[in-house]
């Protein structure tokens, strides 16, 4: 039985937490939730005080809630007008696989949920440590371009390379990967052709990937991945959210986008819930 005690009505201003919240029976006690929330379905219904970096104050106070999460750098402003009103703020900013298991435990320990909290978290690292294994059977680790965004150029953020190299490959940047900010992970366009990734996956947010301008590019006729087709989209709520979305779905997504450029099947086990970009397939 949850213990009252605990906060009981919780803004959530990012879907990672709404998410993470439902997952551990929680979602009852959400009372507001960031207008991109998809996920679960039902989470749809609860108002709708944020977009990402802004917030409707006055709403979330009239809501009551007696825990806000908000995330990263980019909700400071957020966080603290709210905490100025009086209302009890607790800011996550986790960019790494670690940090997003830390969230989950962390989160658990704040309503009052630690077990449910430690065995979600024990069940994603079995997850992802399966993922690892299958990787396992490709012939080679093939070299793989995650463009997270394409005007300007930016490579992966921590989270999603980590990611890329579960799935199986290994990413072109890792020198970058642990750049916080996307204007420190613009990278050129003719960097990445030297690379010459064996695979691109595109994630932009907000809007459809579009492969033939990835292809047209100057120089990129010789890269390896623009000569094979193996140009992939993931979209960006499976992957670039760190949450759970990101190491169940989006982790899967990447695995068996690889796996197909090998001709392999993964284990259905690990099979991805969505359909895959269809040249993935």
């Amino acid at each position: 039985m949850i213990d009252a005690t605990y906060p009981q009505r919780i803004v959530c201003l990012t879907e990672e937490t709404t998410e993470t919240l439902y997952l551990l029976g929680a979602g009852d006690r959400i009372v507001g939730v960031s207008g991109y929330t998809a996920r679960p379905p039902e989470a749809r219904q609860k108002p709708r005080v944020s977009a990402f970096i802004h917030a409707r104050i006055e709403k979330i106070e009239a809501l009551k809630p007696d825990l806000v999460l908000a995330f990263s750098d980019l909700q400071a402003d957020i966080a603290a007008d709210l905490i100025r009103r009086g209302l009890p703020v607790f800011t996550f900013n986790q960019r790494s696989i670690a940090e997003i298991l830390q969230m989950i435990r962390m989160l658990g320990g704040l309503i009052g949920c630690a077990d449910r909290a430690e065995a979600l978290a024990a069940s994603f690292e079995d997850g992802l440590e399966a993922v690892r294994a299958s990787a396992r059977r490709f012939p080679h680790r093939p070299r793989v371009f995650f463009e997270e965004w394409d005007e300007p150029l930016i490579t992966g953020i921590e989270w999603v390379e980590e990611l890329v190299a579960v799935a199986g490959g290994d990413p072109i940047f890792p020198e970058l990967k642990q750049a916080r900010l996307g204007k420190d992970r613009i990278v050129a366009a003719g960097t990445v052709a030297a690379r010459d990734p064996e695979i691109i996956v595109a994630s932009w947010c907000g809007k459809k990937v579009r492969k033939s301008a990835i292809a047209g590019r100057a120089g990129w006729q010789h890269v390896s991945a623009v000569k094979a087709g193996r140009i992939f989209e993931v979209k960006s709520t499976y992957i670039l959210q760190p949450g759970p979305a990101s190491l169940g779905e989006g982790v899967r997504q990447l695995h068996a986008l690889f796996a197909r450029t090998f001709g392999l099947d993964v284990p259905p086990e690990l099979a991805p819930a969505e359909r895959l970009d269809p040249d993935g397939r």
